[in-house]
């Protein structure tokens, strides 16, 4: 690991190529994340839903539990006033004098009121019942719906975190390395760079006499003072740090073609 007082004596074009290099790095992590796309944030907020989904099916047979167990209270309860009247009725026949005739009728009217107010509520509760069945119906249909979706896209993102996990574990690790050789002024001014563009290219080559990150046109007298490598130069559209190919003899820039890919790739995902 290089010290402090080295990383300040490095040469501008060593920094340049430590700072490229980090990129190259930067840019590996950010296509395996980009690959990865949303799909993490998609499989949590189906686990949500499904959650969601399943607490309402769970709800809905628990009140139709509640509702079958009133409409079994109330038949029970009027077979017993139906006892209690048959029971009345017989006293009525030996009873010895009009009041005790007319306390027991009046018995009897209130229970018979009891057995039409507890059929009322069974039948409201049936009524109930089948509205709150037709709710479960649909919940169920849309929880197994969600369930599916959610089998696929974790079976998706674990096929993805399986192929670049790995990868990914390593790159996370030069990167860290490549961080350590550079000063920390530099560093955060790539990391700044980073957070402020959409494609996290902070340090962007020269490409066709422009601007590999933004596309914007560099006058010749800046493209020469590039090449030589001996001061940090900024884009002055977009502020990222600007660099030539050449200072990476093992870089292979993207072609049109590939350019044009990873643009239609980026489209279909947002659109997505």
């Amino acid at each position: 690991m290089a010290t402090f007082k080295e990383k300040l004596d490095a040469s501008v074009e060593a920094k340049l190529r430590s700072l490229f290099k980090l990129q190259q790095i930067d840019s590996k992590i950010d296509k395996i994340r980009f690959i990865r796309g949303e799909l993490p944030l998609e499989v949590k907020d189906l686990e949500d839903t499904v959650a969601g989904l399943q607490t309402r099916v769970q709800r809905l047979q628990s009140d139709i539990q509640a509702l079958e167990q009133k409409i079994s209270d109330r038949k029970n309860a009027i077979k017993d006033f139906q006892a209690a009247i048959k029971k009345y009725e017989q006293q009525q026949s030996k009873v010895r004098n009009n009041r005790e005739y007319e306390a027991l009728a009046k018995e009897i009217e209130y229970l018979n009121l009891e057995i039409q107010l507890a059929e009322k509520n069974i039948k409201d509760a049936k009524a109930q019942i089948e509205t709150k069945k037709q709710y479960l119906e649909v919940a169920e249909k849309e929880y197994q719906d969600r369930l599916k979706d959610l089998e696929v896209k974790k079976k998706e993102l674990e096929e993805i975190i399986s192929e670049t996990e790995e990868e990914e574990k390593e790159l996370l690790k030069l990167s860290q390395k490549a961080t350590e050789e550079i000063e920390p002024r530099l560093i955060n001014a790539y990391k700044r760079i980073r957070d402020n563009v959409k494609n996290g290219i902070a340090v962007a080559t020269v490409e066709r006499d422009a601007c590999g990150g933004c596309f914007s046109k560099i006058p010749p007298q800046r493209i020469l003072d590039i090449k030589a490598h001996n001061k940090i130069i900024v884009c002055e559209h977009c502020g990222r740090i600007l660099v030539d190919a050449s200072i990476d003899p093992e870089y292979v820039p993207p072609t049109v073609d590939e350019v044009l890919e990873e643009t239609k790739t980026k489209k279909r995902s947002r659109k997505k």
